[in-house]
């Protein structure tokens, strides 16, 4: 009886046990596939994901990645970068870098500036050391090389952090700069083409894509180094010029000096970002006596070249005086006036021509507006208003009593030499091949005539300093004083020589000018633009004619046969 209870109990407990170690078994089971499944739907609903974002949200997917896209770069007409973007480092000054509680900096604020002004020695220990001290976040510097963030570091100064950003590099420094413009600490573009660029370099879906000029670094280059070379051997203030395109209205050179850096444009350089090519008017002076013979030859108010003009007195009109620099004789024909910069005969070319017509043809030249160009600096001329007196055409008629930015006599001298057509220039390269359009302002044949006129100035006139063998360049000079607060100052002058090449089928014009000259050593001590910026053409146009693919030949030129025997002798500016 015994023996049967405990035979009983064994069996009945050994059941139990296969009982509890079922059930183990399939709850383990169930654990796992509870466990499988939900990687499963974890994997579904990521494979899922992926395939509706391949297949429907592409577009919000590249977006989202080139959504912090670097600032897209500007180059020149050949590709050469002019503005790139590029990873720095700044150096950030955070005082709650060990919290709220703590002291801002481990050493005292002095301590520390004068570690920083070891690395950086052109910044100030007494302005840093104000800075550290008073708590405030903020840069200390911009743009910093890796190796100084590196000594920075080294210094044990939690709070003086080194964040990596994206920063505004111009690879080719100063050139070039009053065209780029520069990118503020607010990383917008400022002044240049920059600001005119500023949302298409900022859009990701257009930044990937340069932004092409114009401008020819080479050309750029060159035309820069004469100038400067210009300016500092005539001791001026500034200087400006410019190469444009006659056909197309191309900017293929641009430059105002002094100049400025724009990757150091928080410095002294900013003093220096006013563009007197573009946005400083000036009266140009004698520069606008071939545009007033152009207009007269167009109206047929001059059909004779020969024709003789009165010159040996100066002309009395409303207690004003027309006169000359020099005695040129009794009397000059309208070669003869070019060659020698008569204002006396250009005034009664002027007077006989009348206001209405010269009027209409400064006009048509875009004199009375703003300069046509994508830059925001833009100079507004000082133009006559309403109907011209008499003096008023007469004074014009050579270059006083209006003003304007150099960009407009380079705009009128391309329409005078380029068969008469009048087009807006662009710092934008246009396609080769694209049909610009513009507005005719002179007849075919006037310009022709013109052509012949100004290349005869500078073969045998006061050009002559500019004339690069087999170049066949052509210009005008021009020194007009400059007027102050008790009229015009004698001693204070603006040079310009306007000029365009080859005068056989004109390419290129040429703007070059010099504010407030001296006459010095190497000018043969004279101030006016026969002497300085006359001959800095001529050492531009040998530089970068090639470059433009134009060579010299000395086989070739204008045909000035019929205008040569009617020029006399005699001395001008």
């Amino acid at each position: 009886m015994n023996a049967m209870a405990i035979t009983t109990a064994i069996t009945s407990g050994r059941r139990e046990l296969v009982d509890v170690r079922k059930r183990s078994l399939l709850m383990a089971k169930w654990r796992v596939l509870w466990v499988v499944l939900g990687f499963a739907v974890i994997a579904l609903l990521a494979m899922l994901r992926i395939a509706f974002l391949g297949l429907f949200d592409s577009a919000s997917a590249d977006a989202a990645m080139v959504l912090a896209a670097p600032r897209g770069d500007i180059v020149d007409r050949n590709g050469v970068p002019l503005a790139r973007a590029f990873p720095a480092y700044a150096l950030w000054y955070n005082p709650a870098a060990l919290g709220d509680d703590g002291a801002p900096l481990v050493r005292s604020p002095a301590e520390v500036a004068a570690a920083l002004v070891r690395i950086f020695p052109d910044m100030q220990v007494g302005e840093l050391t104000k800075r550290l001290a008073d708590g405030k976040p903020g840069y200390l510097r911009r743009r910093i090389m890796p190796e100084d963030a590196n000594r920075i570091h080294m210094l044990g100064e939690p709070a003086l952090e080194f964040p990596r950003e994206t920063e505004r590099f111009y690879p080719q420094g100063s050139m070039a700069a009053h065209v780029l413009g520069f990118v503020g600490a607010d990383g917008g573009g400022h002044v240049g083409m920059e600001q005119v660029f500023n949302k298409r370099l900022t859009d990701p879906a257009t930044s990937s894509q340069p932004a092409m000029l114009s401008i020819d670094t080479r050309v750029q280059g060159a035309l820069e180094d004469e100038l400067f070379k210009a300016m500092t051997d005539s001791s001026a203030q500034g200087a400006a010029g410019i190469v444009l395109d006659v056909d197309t209205g191309e900017v293929v050179a641009l430059a105002s000096l002094p100049s400025f850096n724009p990757n150091l444009i928080d410095g002294a350089g900013e003093a220096n970002i006013f563009n007197r090519m573009t946005n400083q008017v000036f009266e140009l002076g004698s520069v606008m006596k071939p545009v007033t013979i152009a207009a007269a030859i167009d109206a047929g108010v001059v059909t004779d070249l020969s024709k003789r003009y009165q010159s040996n007195h100066p002309i009395q009109i409303g207690g004003f005086q027309i006169r000359d620099s020099h005695n040129f004789g009794g009397s000059l024909n309208i070669p003869e006036a070019l060659i020698h910069s008569s204002n006396i005969v250009t005034a009664q070319v002027g007077d006989a021509l009348g206001g209405a017509r010269l009027n209409a043809t400064l006009r048509s030249l875009g004199m009375d507006q703003r300069p046509m160009i994508e830059l925001p600096a833009r100079g507004f001329p000082i133009y006559p208003k309403g109907d011209w007196s008499r003096i008023t055409t007469m004074t014009v008629s050579y270059g006083h009593g209006v003003a304007m930015t150099p960009l407009h006599l380079a705009q009128a001298y391309a329409a005078m030499v380029n068969g008469g057509i009048w087009r807006p220039t662009t710092l934008i390269r246009i396609a080769p091949g694209t049909e610009v359009p513009g507005r005719r302002v002179f007849k075919a044949s006037t310009s022709a005539r013109m052509r012949q006129l100004l290349r005869l100035i500078v073969d045998l006139g006061t050009g002559r300093k500019a004339n690069a063998l087999g170049y066949r360049v052509g210009g005008k000079t021009g020194s007009a004083e400059k007027p102050g607060n008790h009229g015009y100052q004698k001693t204070n002058i603006i040079a310009t020589f306007a000029a365009a090449f080859p005068m056989d089928h004109p390419r290129y014009v040429i703007i070059a000018m010099l504010d407030a000259p001296q006459g010095t050593a190497a000018t043969s001590g004279q101030r006016t633009a026969a002497w300085n910026t006359a001959p800095m053409v001529g050492r531009l146009v040998p530089r970068i004619g090639p470059l433009l693919g134009i060579m010299p030949d000395a086989t070739r030129d204008v045909d000035i046969s019929d205008l040569a025997p009617l020029v006399g002798s005699g001395e001008g500016e």
